[in-house]
């Protein structure tokens, strides 16, 4: 497939209103068989610099914008995604490896975003709070300013559309730094905003170094807010980096993600919530399954079940109908697959299904491992892929605890059947999110985000607007 000719793709960035192009370039490959798809530009510092000038004039003007018409021009761009869906999933799978039919949905998803903050835009409201003083006490809520996002390779739509339509909802101007791996995706929904008929300088695609836009992303003070997806290590880089101009921060970042299956559950709506959540995107997601606690009583039927769902996943190229799962997105992430693999099965874990020998190219085989424990790599540190451990436990007291063993603390699932006890172990996980008896919990209505390692800040939902409005306080005296 050329996604080339489709007319959406776009592989010059977008800046001030303007399509820009430069003589040096960074390759952008298929991760099915590494071809080279096409480049995209490696633009210059000078050239980042007055892109955030020239947002900052944009900006001054969109906050003006009547809320209903900022509205207006977000509902045109959602009809856009929806209207041009195949290709920009076409676009995604190519790039990005994820089967054709979850880059659809990924488009759908993305959307919504965009639809959601298009009702919000109309929403930003102020307060007036009674005192006792003989003066009257106004909130107002206004767009905090020139925003910068950077975005990660694994949802290449999404990611993108939860910064920038509450950004734009709310009048703020934003730069958007997609993945060097994905920007096709980025560039290709900044072609539709364009057509929707948002102004110039108010939505920007830069592509280059991540490291040089990263860094005048946060040294520069007339970028007051950042939002950044992504590893912990790079979030906590960019957050020092952003001290200095006391940026507001949204930082979403790295996951273990606990899903706990008690004795009590469905075993049917259990084995399929962790199929959703491990396996979805290769189990490329900030939110995936990486640790999976059986209480004892089931664990073994649990197992067999699983296993069964496992071995009837198709490996394939993206653009094939019957394919579950594509490739990884790079042989880095395969690596790191397979020694966790490696790790397990040399502490005394057992394979259930699945390969233990290394693959070649990017693909990366689902795989069950069982009688895992707390001492392997899989139990501290994020896979990223499809790699399933099972953990076995007693109590639930002893499940808690295990799960809330970890730095990170962004998503977690369990599985009960139990009302009283989904009460008291959604209460004891420390976890920004917790989904029961699902294994999907993303939604554009919903806070999206994490505590301790895995971030700060909320991305959709109505408290994703206030991560780009200020509050103002007005007293109000006597008018004599």
């Amino acid at each position: 497939m050329d996604i080339t000719q489709f007319s959406v793709f776009e592989n010059r960035c977008l800046v001030n209103g303007e399509w820009l192009s430069s003589e040096e370039t960074l390759a952008v490959s298929n991760p099915l068989d590494q071809s080279v798809i096409t480049t995209v530009p490696v633009l210059s510092e000078q050239i980042i610099e007055q892109a955030i000038v020239d947002a900052d004039i944009a900006q001054k003007k969109w906050k003006n914008v009547a809320p209903n018409e900022r509205s207006r021009l977000l509902r045109d761009w959602f009809d856009l995604l929806i209207k041009h869906q195949d290709e920009l999933a076409a676009i995604m799978t190519v790039e990005q490896g994820k089967p054709l039919k979850e880059a659809k949905g990924e488009i759908t998803y993305a959307a919504s975003y965009i639809e959601w903050f298009s009702e919000e835009a109309k929403r930003g409201y102020g307060d007036i709070i009674p005192s006792a003083a003989s003066s009257e006490i106004l909130v107002f809520k206004e767009a905090i300013g020139v925003c910068a996002a950077i975005t990660p390779w694994n949802f290449p739509a999404a990611m993108i559309t939860r910064k920038v339509a509450p950004a734009l909802a709310a009048g703020c101007s934003i730069l958007v730094k997609p993945a060097s791996e994905t920007p096709l995706t980025a560039l290709a929904i900044a072609k539709l905003a364009e057509q929707a008929g948002f102004p110039k300088g108010v939505f920007n695609v830069i592509t280059g170094s991540s490291t040089k836009i990263g860094q005048i992303f946060t040294q520069s003070p007339l970028v007051k807010k950042l939002s950044f997806t992504g590893s912990t290590e790079i979030g906590a880089k960019l957050m020092a980096q952003s001290a200095p101009t006391v940026k507001k921060l949204s930082l979403e970042l790295g996951g273990n993600a606990p899903v706990l299956v008690f004795n009590s559950a469905n075993l049917e709506q259990a084995v399929q919530g962790v199929m959703d959540t491990k396996f979805r995107n290769a189990g490329q997601t900030c939110v995936c399954a990486n640790r999976i606690y059986v209480q004892s009583e089931i664990y073994d039927v649990f197992i067999e079940k699983l296993k069964l769902e496992v071995e009837k996943m198709k490996m394939g190229n993206g653009l094939d109908a019957d394919t579950d799962i594509g490739p990884l997105i790079n042989r880095k992430a395969v690596q790191k697959v397979e020694e966790h693999i490696a790790d397990a099965l040399s502490k005394g874990a057992l394979l259930v299904t699945g390969k233990t020998e290394n693959t070649e190219g990017n693909w990366c085989v689902p795989t069950l491992v069982k009688d895992v424990t707390q001492q392997m790599l899989c139990a501290k540190e994020e896979t990223f892929g499809p790699f399933a451990p099972i953990f076995k436990f007693e109590t639930e007291e002893q499940v808690i605890e295990m799960s809330n063993d970890t730095e990170f603390g962004l998503a977690s699932y369990l599985f009960t059947q139990d009302i009283n006890q989904f009460i008291r172990v959604s209460r004891g996980l420390d976890y920004g999110m917790v989904g029961v008896n699902t294994g999907l919990i993303s939604n554009a209505a919903a806070p999206f985000g994490g505590v301790k390692s895995s971030g700060i800040g909320r991305e959709g939902s109505k408290y994703g607007m206030d991560e780009y409005l200020e509050m103002k306080y007005v007293c109000l005296g006597n008018i004599n």
